[in-house]
């Protein structure tokens, strides 16, 4: 089907073909707008109008004449939320295509059509359409409302306790916080970036270029720009590229609270506590861990936005309820805040009415990122309007009055630095965010001033490198550092044991095992000279070399000092660090290449216990136990369960690693053996292929998991049970057509759909 039909009007004003810019497109706002109609002209007027309406309250817009592609682009949205302009007659196809309501991501649809009587029956019976309407000013209007409510809503909430991303979006903002920077050139990076991503109005960036030092950053923040929006769906999503743009815009807001919140204070001088509001949305899914959290902790990774007028607050949570979405109910926040505990805590607050945008129009008072809360209650609203409203009762807490405070206070010393860029990238890194990290490095080692520096940001480009597989680099990189640091380092300095550590590290990537043990056991050897006995160093060479006896089938010297690491991480550690589960992690790998998988799985439990507490729910490194986790039960002839531990690593792993990482193909080939014990030999040849292919690109050809192909004589078990059918040469054909692997992953997924 050919892509004439889908257009893109931009910010800029300009038009393309959604083909060659929609994998470009960097959507920067919480919502997307769309508009279906089959009669769509560039060169009509009445289009013309129609679209400088609308681009007066969204700068982007997508459009399409044909409801497949229409359908396409949607199911590919995942973490935006989608308005829907449509005329009546595809509007009409389109939900009779679908089922609308389980398309979480579709907010609400506007009906546009002259014929007002013959659409207002058929859409009265499908509750995300708001309404049938004859002008798009009208629907401008309603659409403008509802895009701030959508907005309102989304904002970073974690329950269950902490949320691992509240650890690591509280460090990065602590980060961000000491760095200094040229905050001219900062505006400007920011401003260029906001436009090339097409996705705000460019009236609204100039302005704000123009004219940042004429306001103040609360001011920005709370009027009706792009700011809050963008800064709030960053720590939302943890975009890290988001918040490194927005980095300076971070730190004056944080600052410019901290001055209003001391003024505030000699002025008024009341350290009683009192109430605040806040009405917004909530889904149905976030609603429910609310209810399982009750008695528990909340918090708002986000500058939390609050009204003294209950009123105000209540109009927002009712009009929410009374939405057409019926996955949303409608949140009355009664916010109990206490000014000593934000005192001993560092949150600052500030009424920010009369320094605000709207001035005094909602009593509006503004707190600082992170700030937590106790669940006391939730209870129904009982109104005549709308029976999806509910009142959520909180009181403010300290910093240190949760589960994770031991963990973030571990994680803060170990990140610790006196300049900010080397905080925040240590941070990237535990992230996984590698790409970043890069960027980062490469810069600091460019204007890095002596050797020392040079020497430790070559040290982490090399850490970079290897996380991305990039070898060769790594290993160049780290072998560069240690003649440099033997020049300059007595042989038993710390630093020493360090280097021989990370080019041990690649050589185990490699699969070049007697190498990598070799300079193990020099780095083991000079920790034991200059560290004490329960250094973390120490614990995570033990389990270094573990690894790589594991790696040679040595099984009995792997579990020796596997355990071992784990003795001293027990003494070293918070008991619920990431070093930890790793630790857990590998004694049940051993436990099971022993073949005792009863001992192997309550290992890989506590391990996944631990990551899901200290690591983002996204983090690669989640998908380890939920992988080793299926194995076990693979081999304890679970299937099902073993498809579905499977199935959700992979979910991790292929959304934040590149497409021919290593784990990828150990992950494909392990779901390839469980279809193929379940006899569906056509789904199991699809992973193994997928698995091998990419083998081939992600390790040198003498790595010792291509040898004698291992993945290609289990693809061959396959091939005779399904070779013959025509299914699989349908799909062979179809495969040949691609040669990247996205492509065939594509491919692979509309042929699983259609089975």
């Amino acid at each position: 089907m050919s892509n004439q039909n889908i257009t893109i009007l931009t910010a800029n004003g300009t038009a393309a073909s959604i083909a060659s810019t929609h994998h470009a497109h960097r959507v920067l706002q919480n919502f997307v707008l769309i508009w279906l109609d089959p009669n769509f002209d560039e060169s009509n007027d009445d289009f013309k109008n129609a679209i400088q309406h609308l681009k007066n309250i969204i700068a982007s817009i997508t459009i399409f004449t044909d409801v497949e592609q229409c359908i396409d682009f949607v199911s590919d949205i995942e973490k935006e939320k989608v308005f829907l302009i449509a005329s009546g007659s595809l509007g009409r196809h389109l939900t009779s295509c679908i089922e609308i309501h389980t398309w979480s991501q579709l907010h609400t649809i506007y009906v546009l059509d002259k014929n007002l009587s013959t659409h207002e029956r058929w859409t009265q019976t499908i509750s995300k359409i708001k309404g049938v309407y004859t002008q798009i000013g009208t629907i401008c209007k309603v659409l403008k409302v509802d895009l701030e409510h959508c907005d309102r809503s989304l904002i970073p909430i974690s329950y269950n306790g902490i949320d691992p991303l509240f650890m690591y979006t509280q460090l990065f903002k602590e980060a961000l916080l000491k760095i200094e920077e040229d905050d001219t050139q900062s505006i400007k990076e920011f401003a260029n970036f906001c436009r090339l991503q097409n996705d705000i109005s460019v009236d609204h960036i100039d302005k704000f270029e123009r004219e940042y030092h004429h306001h103040s950053p609360i001011w920005w923040y709370t009027a009706p720009y792009f700011l809050s929006s963008m800064l709030n769906r960053g720590l939302r999503l943890m975009d890290v590229e988001i918040i490194l743009k927005m980095g300076f815009f971070i730190r004056h807001l944080h600052r410019d609270l901290e001055t209003l919140n001391r003024e505030n204070q000699c002025t008024e001088r009341n350290e009683t506590s009192f109430e605040v509001f806040r009405g917004q949305g909530l889904s149905l899914d976030s609603f429910e861990k609310m209810k399982h959290t009750e008695g528990g902790l909340i918090s708002f990774n986000n500058f939390l936005s609050t009204s003294s007028d209950r009123k105000v607050s209540f109009m927002y949570a009712q009009s929410t309820a009374m939405s057409n979405d019926p996955n949303t109910v409608g949140i009355l926040f009664v916010m109990r805040t206490d000014p000593g505990i934000c005192n001993k805590s560092s949150i600052p607050f500030a009424k920010v009415a009369n320094v605000g945008y709207y001035n005094d129009r909602e009593g509006e008072i503004l707190f600082a990122t992170h700030t937590i809360f106790q669940i006391n209650q939730i209870k129904h609203i009982q109104d005549d309007q709308t029976n999806k409203l509910w009142e959520v009762s909180l009181t403010i807490v300290g910093n240190d009055n949760h589960d994770i405070s031991n963990l973030t206070s571990y994680l803060r010393k170990e990140v610790h630095s006196d300049y900010g860029w080397l905080e925040l990238g240590e941070i990237l890194l535990r992230l996984g965010e590698t790409a970043e990290a890069k960027k980062l490095y490469q810069i600091l080692f460019d204007k890095a001033s002596s050797n020392t520096e040079r020497r430790y940001y070559n040290n982490q480009l090399a850490a970079v490198y290897t996380m991305m597989t990039d070898y060769s680099k790594a290993l160049s990189s780290f072998e560069t550092s240690l003649e440099n640091a033997k020049l300059a380092l007595p042989p038993n300095h710390p630093d020493m044991a360090t280097s021989y550590h990370n080019i041990a590290s690649v050589y185990n990537c490699m699969g070049k095992y007697s190498k990598a043990l070799s300079f193990y056991e020099r780095s083991l050897e000079i920790m034991k000279i200059a560290l004490p006995s329960n250094h973390p160093d120490l614990a995570t060479t033990y389990n270094s070399i573990g690894y790589v006896f594991y790696s040679m089938g040595d099984y009995s010297n792997a579990l020796s000092k596997y355990k071992r690491s784990l003795e001293i991480m027990k003494i070293a550690l918070p008991s619920n660090h990431p070093d930890l589960a790793t630790s857990y992690n590998n004694i049940g790998s051993v436990y099971r290449k022993m073949g005792e998988y009863s001992k192997a799985l309550p290992f890989y439990e506590r391990s996944l216990k631990i990551m899901k507490i200290a690591l983002p729910s996204n983090h690669p490194d989640l998908a380890t136990p939920y992988n080793n986790i299926g194995s076990v039960y693979r081999k304890m002839g679970e299937y099902s369960k073993a498809l579905a531990s499977y199935e959700l690593s992979l979910e991790i792993i292929k959304n934040e690693l590149p497409p021919n990482h290593p784990l990828l193909a150990s992950f494909y080939e392990n779901i390839g053996g469980v279809y193929n014990k379940m006899g569906e030999y056509s789904k199991a040849l699809v992973s193994y292929e997928l698995s091998l292919e990419i083998m081939k690109i992600a390790l040198p050809p003498n790595h010792p998991s291509l040898a004698i192909s291992s993945r290609g004589n289990k693809r061959t078990s396959v091939l005779p049970k399904y070779k013959s059918t025509e299914k699989y040469r349908k799909l062979r054909r179809t495969i040949k057509k691609y040669e990247k692997y996205r492509k065939v992953r594509r491919t692979i997924k509309k042929y699983r759909k259609a089975q």
